[in-house]
């Protein structure tokens, strides 16, 4: 559930349009991909009730009726196309995704894009970023059944699974690459008519 700080970090953002599309994956493997992806997303909706664009001081109604205000970074750049009465819509979306893998190492890397509406368009714009974790199986408990990885850095971890029937084919020696990626979408509307 998405938390008022979490909203008011988004709504400082009013820079940001179209939400997270699908996780990224590394190459297949030759054999079969087993793996799962786990998608949750929250949309908040909140209407401009103030705005100075001087100070840049902008003040959101959520659907609630709580009210928040910040001042918007210079880098939004189309603050001046905000009106009082314009909604602005900010999703957040994230994705864990994971997929085995025969052999390989452990390992990591990170990824961030952005894009931002054009100049003279209402705010609009996302953020995003993804990091991919690759970890390699150490022992594998099919009555738990658990998994326990070591991963890049060398820590150990034990993890629950869910279905037991996806540790079919699974063993130790085997990596897995955990993707996980998150995004935050905000565009500003002009109000509907009444």
């Amino acid at each position: 559930m998405m938390t008022k700080t979490r909203f008011l970090t988004m709504a400082a953002a009013v820079a940001v349009s179209l939400c997270l599309a699908a996780v990224a994956q590394a190459q297949a493997p030759a054999a079969p991909i087993k793996g799962d992806a786990v998608l949750a997303s929250a949309k908040v909706t909140a209407t401009v009730t103030q705005i100075n664009h001087v100070t840049r001081r902008v003040t959101l109604k959520a659907d609630d009726g709580q009210l928040y205000t910040f001042v918007a970074d210079p880098s939004v750049q189309n603050l001046a196309q905000v009106q009082k009465g314009d909604l602005v819509t900010a999703t957040y979306s994230e994705a864990l995704a994971y997929e085995v893998k025969k052999g390989g190492k452990a390992n990591a890397t990170a990824a961030a894009v952005g894009a931002a509406a054009p100049i003279g368009a209402k705010p609009a714009g996302v953020v995003g970023d993804t990091v991919t974790v690759t970890v390699k199986i150490t022992a594998i408990d099919t009555k738990a059944p658990s998994v326990t990885f070591t991963g890049p850095e060398g820590n150990s971890e034990a993890v629950r699974v869910k279905d037991p029937a996806k540790l079919k084919g699974v063993s130790v020696g085997d990596t897995v690459d955990l993707t996980y990626a998150e995004a935050l979408a905000i565009k500003v509307e002009k109000a509907t008519k009444k």
